[in-house]
């Protein structure tokens, strides 16, 4: 095989390493002129690949209900995905699947009019969640009551004006305050973006009659039914998928049909991505199974469940109040800023007021989602506040303290930089190979996050990063280098790091602290396309990578 590699002036030796491994010495010079590349474009030379129509389906809270703890996973991984496969080029459709229908809904109605008859006023969504577990105990204690509630579902899914300006009031309160939740935590979801069960509801009796149409449902004991052999009961039988209840009613199967089916017709979807929880992942196997045997989306679709773990406490049991309950995701926010006020106010005693709100408010958001988004998704993580506000290891503040340190050193700097923009990066010593060769690997990287939907590969690319910096500037002096030459090279491998610090993320979703620096294109995070290449880089540094033959 390595006779017919030909990789002259990329590496300067190849050899095997091992049975099915070949270590590649990359060339000074092809590192050097691959930086050069990345830093004269805003993509940082990240290359576009095919333009496809991609719905990612995330957060989904339900209407009524103050957001969770539950939510947050969903809301923040969907979002760096989301960032991530934008910037790549790609044409996005957030979907936020919010639980807007239902035969609750009657049941809320029916308090709500009630609540308004004893001129309560209006209600804020903290009102909601004792107003939701109210009209429950109404309609489990009073027969009258719940009666109505059910001839309210009817009327509301029969198109009654009324019913459905109480019940769009309901939606409006709930998705308001989320938004409020959503801008909090720098997502980009708005209230364009919601696509909730009410839009599927009217393609659900379609749906049943084409899936008997096709001999794909059938009647058993009153009910409508799809045997996937594909799944087996307890005795070994074909398991019996309810699409559609002895009294006419659907199920969330039902509705997921028709929403993989809309996204594919309507949306024009190439690839559609869920982010939700691992407990969901048979329900949604079961329906996408359906969904292929019906001919609604081909195979050459992808249906993608991104699942994702439970966040935990520290006693390894699922993240709770002191009392048990679940956790407010504005009251984990609050408490979030809070502790990052106080981390911040003993660091820097003498920080104005306003200026330590807004630090503050990027330490601790941002504290919470890369505590997140810097752990594997698949897998269950503990929520640990003192973890999360560390100055060492993979946290958002030591990466917050590592892109400011990097900016520091053009601080210091008097910089021409005219003369900075021309002068060529030359690679001599190890720890500028091996920080180049990682700088270079960010395209690599969102690509991973794009394919796999795994925002923990870039925020242990960024660790990685930042600790390649760091040994680089305790080794190879920059403002002191020992000529012009050595000074500008190491300045543009500095440069490129905080580009990188910067750009990097934002596809993440968290901010670094913005800070001005008097450098050239260093605030740039523009996302116009650029020619970069894609070159065959180590994964260690200059010395050596491994590949299977």
């Amino acid at each position: 095989m390595l006779t017919h590699l030909d990789l002259s002036g990329i590496a300067s030796k190849v050899e095997i390493a091992g049975p099915g491994f070949i270590n590649i010495f990359l060339e000074p010079a092809f590192l050097a002129e691959q930086v050069q590349q990345a830093l004269a474009s805003d993509r940082l030379g990240v290359s576009q690949p095919t333009r496809q129509t991609i719905v990612v389906d995330y957060s989904a809270p339900n209407v009524a209900k103050e957001m969770h703890v539950g939510h947050l996973r969903s809301t923040i991984i969907g979002d760096a995905a989301v960032r991530t496969l934008e910037f790549l080029g790609h044409h996005v459709i957030r979907a936020n699947h919010v639980g807007d229908w239902g035969t609750q809904f009657g049941m809320l109605i029916a308090w709500l009019e009630k609540q308004q008859q004893e001129n309560a006023g209006d209600m804020a969504l903290a009102d909601l969640e004792g107003f939701y577990r109210d009209a429950k105990k109404h309609y489990d204690e009073d027969e009258a009551f719940a009666a109505r509630a059910r001839n309210y579902v009817v009327k509301l899914q029969s198109g009654d004006a009324y019913f459905r300006e109480m019940w769009r009031k309901l939606v409006d309160i709930t998705m308001t305050q989320n938004q409020i939740t959503y801008d909090r935590l720098n997502v980009t979801l708005t209230r364009d973006d919601v696509m909730g069960e009410s839009l599927y509801n009217p393609m659900l009796p379609g749906i049943v009659a084409d899936l008997k149409a096709k001999g794909l449902a059938v009647e058993s004991e009153g009910a409508t039914v799809v045997f996937l052999d594909e799944f087996k009961n307890k005795e070994g039988d074909p398991m019996g998928v309810i699409i559609q209840k002895k009294d006419g009613g659907y199920l969330y199967t039902t509705t997921d049909i028709a929403c993989a089916k809309y996204r594919y017709e309507t949306l024009h979807a190439d690839r559609v991505l869920y982010y939700i929880d691992s407990r969901q992942h048979q329900h949604l196997m079961q329906a996408w199974t359906i969904v292929r045997k019906a001919g609604y989306v081909p195979d050459s679709v992808p249906l993608e469940h991104h699942m994702f773990g439970m966040m935990l406490g520290k006693d390894g049991k699922p993240f709770k109040t002191r009392a048990g309950g679940t956790v407010k995701l504005a009251d984990l926010l609050d408490e979030a800023l809070e502790r990052a006020r106080r981390l911040v106010a003993e660091k820097n005693p003498d920080m104005p007021a306003d200026e330590l709100e807004k630090l503050a408010n990027a330490v601790g958001i941002g504290a919470v989602k890369y505590a997140d988004l810097s752990k594997n998704r698949t897998t269950d993580y503990i929520f640990d506040w003192d973890n999360m506000l560390a100055f060492e290891g993979n946290t958002a503040p030591y990466m917050q303290y590592a892109y400011t340190r990097v900016l520091s050193v053009f601080r210091k700097a008097d910089i021409d930089e005219q003369a900075l923009a021309s002068a060529p990066v030359i690679i001599s010593e190890d720890r500028e190979a091996q920080l180049a060769a990682r700088l270079l690997q960010f395209e690599e990287t969102l690509t991973v996050v794009a394919r796999e939907g795994t925002p923990h590969v870039m925020c242990a690319y960024l660790y990685d990063v930042a600790g390649l910096f760091s040994g680089f500037y305790e080794h190879c002096p920059i403002l002191s280098a020992e000529n012009d030459a050595v000074r500008n090279s190491r300045l543009k491998l500095a440069q490129l790091t905080a580009k990188t610090l910067k750009l990097g993320p934002g596809y993440a979703g968290y901010r670094n602290r913005r800070t001005h620096v008097n450098a050239p294109s260093l605030t740039s995070s523009g996302l116009t396309p650029g020619n970069g290449l894609r070159p065959f880089y180590c994964h260690s540094g200059i010395s050596v990578t491994n590949h299977k033959e």
